[in-house]
């Protein structure tokens, strides 16, 4: 068994996006590239984002810290912490409202 603070982890997460020149930070939490499972903890200075992009299968985002909007086409979600945000199945993008952290959960689709 193993335990993980993410408290501890955003703040770490947090400090390394402000230090970063790009304004975000990432860590794996669990998982990797030889499961299907992978949660990251993701932080973002306020006013940065990720951009569009796929998502590799059905996933979702823990909003641990500040506040931040998931947008797909036209539409958008916004979410602050202990909201929990269904990522669509669709090109989406994520931006920081301001600093904050979240938990990507990914369940990669089975090839």
């Amino acid at each position: 068994m193993q335990k993980v603070s993410l408290d501890a982890m955003v703040r770490t997460q947090l400090q390394a996006a402000a230090d970063s020149s790009s304004g975000r930070a990432a860590r794996t939490v669990f998982g990797g590239h030889e499961h299907h499972l992978r949660q990251t903890l993701i932080a973002l200075r306020g006013g940065q984002a990720l951009a569009e992009h796929e998502s590799p299968g059905e996933a979702t985002v823990l909003v641990l810290h500040g506040r931040v909007r998931l947008g797909a086409g036209d539409d958008a979600w916004d979410g602050r912490r202990g909201d929990l945000l269904i990522v669509p199945d669709s090109v989406h993008r994520l931006d920081a409202l301001e600093d904050a952290a979240v938990l990507l959960t990914v369940v990669k689709n089975r090839d």
